[in-house]
């Protein structure tokens, strides 16, 4: 009788540390890495210069406006009456601060906009981070990319894991990109190319 409730014991004890060590079941990967290997960074980044380009050719605009105004008024100045003169001055001083105004509030937008861009893509990410932490018992995922975790035990790099989940998955809607599909190819053993506009 002894013996079978040693034997009992012993097996509630080995149930309750494989339940503890399971329950402590850590992975890790570079959060980084994962975004830049996704097909969708790639599209994010390519809209996201097409929208920096139209801001700098309007910049560029405004500063060859700013060039001609100013030239003008240097080679005309000794024959402008006092006015005019003053005019002209409060004419090229306001376009200047329209200029910085403009740059300032381009540097807002873009930051906005790539924001906006990269939104889905860590959207996607984290599911199928959250996908693979659930198949492989893990309870929780560091992102080495951060640099935050400056020690830990031995525990499984999951980045092909999800990259290869990732695959699988329909690809993120970049929010303004012409294609977004953008010619994205699932790995062989992935999903199906989504169709355009999904």
């Amino acid at each position: 009788m002894k013996s079978t409730f040693k034997k009992v014991a012993l097996i509630i004890a080995a149930t309750g540390l494989f339940s503890f060590a399971n329950a402590q079941k850590i992975a890790h990967l570079s959060l980084d890495s994962l975004i830049s290997l996704m097909p969708e960074t790639k599209i994010a980044k390519e809209t996201a210069q097409n929208y920096l380009k139209g801001i700098d050719a309007e910049s560029i605009s405004m500063q060859t406006e700013l060039e001609t105004k100013y030239k003008d008024y240097m080679d005309k100045q000794a024959t402008m009456s006092d006015l005019v003169k003053k005019t002209k001055e409060d004419e090229l001083n306001g376009l200047q601060r329209r200029i910085e105004d403009f740059k300032q509030q381009a540097q807002q937008d873009y930051q906005r906009k790539t924001a906006e861009l990269t939104a889905p893509i860590m959207d996607k990410a984290k599911k199928g981070i959250e996908a693979v932490a659930k198949e492989g018992g893990y309870k929780y995922v560091l992102d080495t990319s951060a640099g935050s975790v400056l020690y830990s035990e031995p525990s499984d790099d999951v980045l092909m894991a999800v990259k290869k989940k990732l695959d699988s998955m329909p690809a993120a809607v970049i929010p303004g990109a012409a294609n977004n599909t953008g010619g994205i190819k699932q790995s062989q053993g992935g999903g199906k190319t989504p169709p355009k506009g999904k």
